[in-house]
């Protein structure tokens, strides 16, 4: 009862606002000093990252072929969450995103001469507005819209995942074909593969790369068919991985050296860089 009824030895202090400590996780450790070129590549990195974001909240699948790989990958975070109509719950982690996005933006902006733009203008001056009309909606309104009309970035996404999907699995293809014991999925490999340069419409290297996968395809699958009791497993004859190579490396030689008929969808990103590159 004693010990019920006596005042606390020591009260706790209450919180004061004049302690709070600001989150610094997303700022480097060292101070960077950015010029204002440096600043315009990042500041289209950003702007990127955001339009993907805003194109994933409203699930907008960019190529019914391939997925973009970032596209897919933010897709993929929010799939279970996102539907047509947006919970609370959901639109807080979309504002959460995004106002992270927009932080490094204005954190970007701190590099440039003083007296810093507001971030509005400098989309406009720059041109990146134009590139990202997405974006300038979101910073106008606070919220995810839709576009009538396609917006000049969104093929450059779709190509150059296109591009590296490509290039990947042709990789993966020559490391298979050269070190496994079973080429058993190799004729499954190059199937995909050829449905990834059909994609592609009026490059004549990989129109002739098509037509030689047709010409060969069904030859080289059978050729890997073996018995059920056979205990061997299936193996390519040299003329069809000398083939299967040669088919690769001609996928990589043209995505590598990139020649102008594959940067048309590249040109507005290209020329916007360009202004920082001279």
């Amino acid at each position: 009862m004693a010990v019920s009824t006596s005042e606390p030895l020591r009260l706790p202090c209450d919180y004061h606002a004049a302690f709070k400590v600001e989150l610094q996780v997303k700022r480097p450790l060292m101070p960077l000093q950015l010029s204002p070129d440096q600043v315009g590549l990042e500041m289209l990195c950003l702007c990127g990252q955001l339009d993907l974001l805003i194109r994933a909240q409203m699930q907008q699948v960019g190529d019914n072929l391939v997925f973009p790989y970032l596209i897919l990958i933010i897709m993929m975070k929010f799939q279970e969450q996102l539907g047509q109509d947006c919970s609370p719950e959901e639109s807080d982690t979309f504002q959460t995103q995004g106002a992270e996005i927009l932080d490094q933006m204005l954190q970007c902006l701190e590099h440039l001469p003083k007296p810093m733009p507001q971030l509005e203008d400098y989309l406009d001056m720059v041109g990146l507005s134009a590139m990202f009309p997405r974006v300038e909606v979101f910073l106008i309104q606070g919220s995810p819209v839709e576009m009538l009309e396609r917006p000049p970035m969104d093929e450059y996404f779709s190509h150059i995942a296109k591009l590296n999907q490509l290039l990947v699995l042709s990789q993966q293809l020559e490391e298979d074909i050269r070190h496994l014991g079973s080429h058993k999925y190799i004729a499954h490999q190059l199937s995909v593969i050829y449905q990834v340069v059909s994609s592609f419409r009026g490059i004549q290297t990989f129109s002739d790369i098509k037509k030689d996968i047709e010409a060969n395809f069904k030859q080289m699958k059978q050729s890997l068919v073996t018995d059920e009791d056979s205990r061997h497993e299936p193996q390519l004859a040299a003329h069809y991985i000398n083939w299967i190579l040669e088919i690769i490396q001609s996928i990589a030689s043209v995505v590598l050296t990139l020649p102008e008929e594959l940067t048309e969808d590249l040109h507005v990103a290209m020329t916007y860089t360009s202004q920082f590159l001279s």
